[in-house]
């Protein structure tokens, strides 16, 4: 029998490896975090679900003359005299059909009520989630007297309740933009009550977050780099948002996420109690309102809004999860 030769370890790595290991060198966890997430089949799948809601948000215009309709077209001719429903459903004229009543195009009332919905959504979203991060990195790094004030207003802003301030303070902000004497049109009336809505939406949105941030900062301030920044003298500015905040991506992630689909809910019981959008601006939210009583006899009012609003729900808190799993070193998805 011929000699037989028996692999060595001799501790250096193969060039594969090598090389593995100098593209993962020196690499900062966002580049990590994103490989990750690219990876992840789920939440490639709802990005996709989130980008297309966006795009007919963005192109709405463009895909309602491509139906050949418009907004606020009116076809009386559709609807029946006897019970004021349609007389068709889905057709390729109408896609999905025309609204009780009036006979608008149900397609162009979705296609434009995906844009204030989803404006007020991700708007007072990503003001909410901004304020909450800078009060709870304030009351949690500093503490004291500045985390007893901070608590102080949380708590007298959770004990409010939050639908009767909104139907309270809807008409008296929109009151202070009418001049004395003044009727203010639909189209005036939608526009002050969008801006208010995601104000309102912002004023209270900020609590929950705040108090997830600050609890999760006081025990980040003892870790010992936080202690060993302070010590060699690095900025308190440097400490909070190199140092704390990378550690807490994950929780506003999934807060961030989550707080999208929960205002353009709100937007939607808002519209419902009448201190939402009113005609002629087209929500989704208003549009669910006002096809709870027809859904029985004619769905294609109430699902594609309802749909709609479930799937970009259920996508965004994927998304959330999958963001905070790809930043989180500890899980593998």
């Amino acid at each position: 029998m011929g000699p037989t030769t028996e692999a060595v370890d001799t501790g250096v790595p193969s060039a594969a490896v090598a090389d593995a290991i100098d593209k993962r060198a020196g690499r900062s966890p966002s580049q990590i975090a994103w490989d990750r997430l690219k990876s992840d089949k789920v939440a490639i799948g709802s990005l996709v679900i989130v980008v297309f809601f966006v795009l007919v948000a963005i192109f709405a215009p463009l895909l309602v003359a491509l139906e050949g309709e418009e907004l606020n077209k009116y076809h009386p001719e559709l609807i029946s005299a006897a019970n004021t429903y349609p007389i068709i459903g889905a057709t390729p004229q109408h896609w999905f059909g025309v609204e009780p009543r009036t006979g608008r195009d149900l397609f162009a009332v979705w296609a434009w009520g995906a844009r204030p919905s989803l404006i007020i959504g991700f708007t007072a979203a990503t003001f909410s989630t901004l304020l909450g991060i800078a009060i709870g990195l304030t009351a949690g790094y500093l503490g004291g007297v500045v985390d007893k004030i901070i608590t102080w207003i949380i708590d007298v802003l959770l004990s409010l309740p939050f639908l009767l301030m909104v139907l309270a303070l809807v008409p008296v902000i929109q009151s202070r933009f009418t001049k004395p004497g003044e009727v203010l049109t639909a189209e005036e009336t939608s526009g002050i009550r969008f801006w208010v809505l995601i104000a309102i939406l912002v004023f209270f949105g900020w609590i929950g977050l705040a108090r997830l941030i600050r609890g999760e900062v006081l025990s980040l301030r003892e870790r010992e780099f936080v202690q060993a920044a302070k010590v060699i003298g690095v900025p308190t500015r440097q400490i909070l948002f190199r140092e704390i905040l990378p550690n807490l991506v994950g929780p506003i992630i999934v807060s961030a996420s989550i707080a999208v689909p929960a205002y353009i809910s709100s937007e939607a019981a808002l519209s419902y109690l009448g201190a939402g959008l009113v005609e002629p601006t087209p929500s989704w939210g208003r549009t669910v309102s006002n096809a709870q009583n027809s859904y029985a006899r004619y769905p294609l009012f109430l699902w594609p809004p309802v749909a709609s609003i479930a799937l970009i729900v259920l996508a965004l808190s994927l998304l959330g999860e999958a963001i905070r799993d790809a930043f989180d070193p500890n899980t593998r998805r």
